[in-house]
């Protein structure tokens, strides 16, 4: 791992990086420098970013942080008062009404735009409406939603009348939108009529209904026009957006105001899919996950007011409300786009940033992977010379795609932001910025604020070999939880040391100083004594100009304790043959050494993954020795399960 740098700064990149702006700010003159006494002295950091984001509290917090309850539940701004959605609007009414907040284009060509002062308005009226139906303060509603205007403006007025937001996946189906709006005691849900993918449409509302059967707590349905497809609406349950933002706009002045509200009220539940049982349902406060989301925004991808941002997201993942709360505080503008980002061509994405001058672009290595395979001549007909940072989130990389994005779409020029953390973390752990160079797939340090460490089993810090991600001290994005399941957390990240967060990653450190996640602790494979991610063997299968995807698991042996089983997507299906099975076990072993062979290598249409582009290693190893899977509820397609399955029947 001690590659060279693809990417280093130049002085114009280091000038102009809102990190910069804050090392003056803090008196101190290197990232370095920052990141130590970020670590040391957490409290002083926090302030210090709050005052760069000059967030405004209705009182002042009489302390920064509270650890009496134990890092498990820290309390941030504690008898602060804040409401977050007036920090992300009604401030920037003053001095940037009349920039763009949203710039929006659908799968069919429609583009709008709101500006600040625009969104302001259509959020208050929301909110009011909400309130005339008795939706309010502690009360949790769904977002069933694509990636429109309407739910920026549902996500913030929610935050403005004090309720709980529960961003759900646009595409869920009716049982994964039931369980969590039942879970939650939602009271009312946001959803549309319909949207496009790919030319057809999906049937949100038809869908919304079905899950709505058995949701009797659900009072009120919020339905917005996407797609001009008729619905059916219920009498007393069912109103369209402009009706509610008409009840709103007829509302009294003091159903407007934005709701006191506590800094450490909650905000929004985000939920992910649990190895077992029910998804986790991770609550985060008003002073903590927009905090965090804007942070890591500021200074890994260099946004400040008026940048564009666009990230290839959905509301149901953690980058769809990271989008909307970052730019807003920081009072950007995003760049929203619902469809499917290579239709009706594979040149769909960079022609929408071009149309739009996108300037920070966040993708995924999985979307990544998928425009590679068009080839190098679709990015080259653009001038993306906008374009000056790419994100990435989502897993970790292979070598090829990043390569193919670095080199054939930025030019060289523009680099990768790697950044890896999670949904329980309000952003990132690790994350590359505009001051430091950046190795291929690597991330060059920690976010300021995050004491993360490589240890071994003992909890010792390790540098040079795999070890366990963790975190030695609290931040201010930290979950404050699960929903209704205090000790599914505990046992979740605080059970091996009830003082550091156990995240759940492999990662390594190089001689550089150059972080590297690994994969999941429960993915990785440990065969004949040596620990291996099943990235780093993912890597090699996929540089076979044959194989599209791949993941591997590992399964109990007999003999070897563990063996690798590997799942391949071949570009052609007749290419799938026993022969390019053998070659890339043979591959595999020339690289890591024989003992790390895969037993064997299957190929399938597709790879089970989350709708965010994750691979479920999971759910194919349950498939495959025919066990439970657990939560499957965000499977991108179920039917790839059953594809794992068959060849573990096989196999028997």
């Amino acid at each position: 791992m001690s590659e060279q740098f693809a990417w280093q700064p130049d002085e114009s990149t280091r000038k102009r990086a809102q990190l910069t702006r804050f090392l003056r700010q803090c008196g101190l003159d290197s990232f370095d420098a920052l990141y130590e006494r970020s670590i040391t002295d957490v409290a002083w950091f926090t302030e210090e970013l709050l005052r760069f984001l000059d967030l405004q509290f209705d009182r002042h917090y009489e302390k920064i942080l509270d650890l009496s309850r134990g890092p498990a539940w820290p309390e941030w701004c504690t008898g602060g008062r804040l409401n977050i959605a007036r920090n992300c609007l009604d401030r920037h009414l003053q001095t940037a009404a009349a920039q763009p907040a949203i710039i929006w284009e659908g799968e069919e060509g429609t583009t709008r735009t709101l500006t600040y002062s625009e969104l302001h308005s259509e959020v208050e009226c929301i909110a009011a409406g909400l309130r005339m139906l008795g939706i309010g303060k502690g009360d949790a509603a769904g977002i069933h939603l694509p990636m429109i205007p309407e739910t920026a403006a549902a996500l913030l007025a929610l935050a403005r009348i004090g309720a709980i937001a529960v961003p759900l996946f646009s595409g869920y189906g009716p049982a994964a939108i039931e369980a969590r709006l039942r879970d939650v005691g939602a009271k009312a849900l946001f959803t549309c009529d319909a949207f496009p993918r790919r030319g057809s449409a999906v049937p949100a509302k038809r869908t919304a209904d079905e899950a709505l059967a058995h949701c009797p707590e659900v009072k009120h349905v919020i339905v917005v026009d996407r797609a001009g497809q008729p619905v059916n609406m219920q009498p007393e349950r069912d109103l369209g957006w402009e009706q509610l933002k008409r009840l709103g706009e007829n509302a009294d002045a003091a159903l407007h105001a934005p709701e006191s509200t506590s800094a450490e009220d909650l905000l929004i539940v985000l939920y992910t899919s649990g190895t077992t049982g029910r998804p986790k349902g991770i609550q985060h406060t008003h002073c903590g996950f927009p905090v965090k989301s804007a942070q890591d925004m500021a200074f890994g991808t260099d946004v400040g007011a008026g940048t564009r941002i666009s990230w290839v997201t959905d509301i149901g993942w953690m980058m769809g409300p990271w989008l909307i709360y970052g730019a807003t505080l920081l009072g950007a503008t995003m760049v929203l786009y619902d469809g499917a980002p290579d239709f009706p061509a594979p040149d769909r994405l960079w022609s929408f940033c071009v149309a739009h001058n996108v300037e920070v672009l966040g993708v995924s290595p999985t979307l990544i992977r998928a425009l590679s395979a068009h080839g190098d001549e679709l990015p080259a007909k653009y001038d993306l010379t906008h374009l000056r940072i790419f994100g990435s989130t989502g897993e970790p990389w292979n070598p090829e795609p990043w390569r193919w994005l670095f080199e054939n779409v930025g030019r060289s020029r523009i680099p990768i932001i790697n950044y890896s953390g999670g949904t329980e973390i309000s952003g990132g752990i690790l994350m590359g910025n505009p001051l430091l160079p950046i190795k291929p797939c690597s991330f060059p340090a920690p976010c300021p604020g995050i004491a993360a460490d490589v240890v071994d089993d003992e909890f010792r810090s390790v540098r040079g070999s795999v070890g366990e991600l963790v975190i030695r001290s609290p931040w201010i994005g930290q979950a404050r939880g699960f929903w209704n399941d205090r000790q599914r957390y505990l046992e979740t990240y605080w059970a091996r040391r009830p003082d550091i967060w156990v995240h759940g990653d492999w990662a390594q450190v190089d001689p550089d100083g150059h972080w590297y996640i690994l994969g999941r602790s429960d993915d990785t494979l440990k065969i004949a004594g040596k620990r291996v991610g099943p990235a780093e063997v993912e890597s090699i299968l996929v540089e076979h100009p044959m194989v599209v995807e791949a993941a591997v698991i590992g399964i109990p042996d007999e003999v070897k304790g563990s063996a690798m089983i590997a799942f391949c997507v071949a570009s052609e299906s007749s290419q799938a043959t026993d022969g390019l099975a053998e070659e890339l076990r043979a591959r595999i072993g020339a690289q890591l050494g024989k003992p790390l062979r895969p037993e064997r290598v299957h190929f399938v249409r597709a790879i089970p993954k989350t709708r965010n582009g994750k691979v479920m290693r999971r759910v194919i190893r349950a498939a495959y020795l025919d066990e439970d899977p657990g939560d499957l509820t965000a499977l991108e397609n179920p039917a790839t399960v059953n594809m794992i399955a068959e060849h573990g029947i096989r196999r028997k």
